[in-house]
């Protein structure tokens, strides 16, 4: 795969042409708790396989994904890992552990200003304990317009200070962030749960738009929030349980993949990376060995006929 340009800010001494990122909503304690010293851990075991990416917003946990990622990188060189964080979403407290620890959700609502962008960027400076961010994301923005208008030139600004390393915007919703790619000048766009085995709205208009403009693009949310993982212990897409006929469909997948010696979650992973225009994964884990489980799945070898067995479901 080769590494597109605007992708080159994220590089750092470690990296390939294809880049893993870690995705860290999970250190915000989303479905359920963790610990500071289970989040290092899974930290400490990504560092070992040799990812160097980690993704964090203010939004998981309000604060809390981004303090638990600082605390484990502390004592990694700045130089040897790359940060990604988000910016539009108000957290419930500026103060540096919130006395409530929530799960994704828990914010105020958007905030879209000027200064809010530079409010939220000097906050996930202090969480994260770090000077500079190599990735900073618009996130979710609702409001396409006006996040058009006041946060991204805010966002362009941030970069040409040098306080950020690169620009993007990460959105679920593939037509809005279409708008992002050719009325703005990201370097990179997230998109969630729209390049997968389930979902594939993201192919059709987003991803020509990106190489059109030179823009990296970025797949996350590969697993669907769980259903790709393992369709019956953990039926959910968008963090809700997901409606019969599409459990139907993943079991079917599950069980074709399995027909050919593949998990399906292997197959999920290698599905987005093997996209024309999707540059790099994200995938988020709790535990070490979820790490490893989604390492061995960048890894793994797929069938080229499962793949059109798999688009038939």
């Amino acid at each position: 795969m080769a590494f597109r340009p605007a992708l080159m800010p994220l590089r750092t001494e470690a990296d390939d042409a294809t880049l893993v990122g870690l995705g860290c909503a999970p250190f915000g304690n989303l479905f359920s708790a963790v610990d500071d010293d289970q989040c290092a851990a899974t930290v400490s075991r990504a560092i070992q396989h040799g990812v160097r990416f980690f993704d964090t917003a203010p939004h998981y946990g309000a604060g809390e994904s981004e303090r638990r990622l600082g605390r484990a990188l502390a004592d990694v060189p700045r130089d040897r890992v790359c940060i990604a964080t988000k910016v539009g979403r108000q957290i419930l407290t500026d103060d540096e552990r919130p006395a409530s620890i929530g799960a994704v959700g828990a914010s105020t609502g958007p905030d879209l200003s000027a200064d809010g962008v530079l409010r939220s960027v000097e906050g996930s400076l202090r969480r994260l304990g770090t000077d500079r961010i190599d990735l900073l994301y618009l996130h979710d923005p609702m409001d396409v317009d006006e996040a058009l208008r006041t946060a991204m030139p805010a966002l362009d600004r941030l970069r040409a200070e040098g306080v950020v390393r690169a620009i993007g915007v990460g959105m679920v919703w593939p037509d809005p962030l279409t708008r992002f790619v050719r009325e703005s000048d990201p370097d990179v766009v997230m998109i969630a749960g729209r390049t997968t085995l389930l979902d594939r709205t993201g192919e059709s208009e987003l991803l020509p738009a990106a190489r059109a403009r030179d823009v990296g693009v970025i797949a996350a949310g590969v697993f669907n929030s769980g259903i790709l993982v393992d369709p019956i212990g953990t039926p959910y897409f968008d963090y809700r349980q997901a409606p019969a006929d599409m459990q139907a469909r993943a079991r079917r997948m599950a069980q074709i993949a399995a027909d050919a010696g593949v998990r399906l979650s292997d197959a999920a992973v290698r599905y987005a990376l093997r996209l024309a225009g999707v540059d790099a994964v994200v995938v988020g884990a709790r535990t070490p060995d979820e790490v490893d489980a989604f390492v061995a799945s960048v890894a793994a070898e797929v069938p080229e006929l499962l793949w059109d067995a798999l688009a038939r479901v």
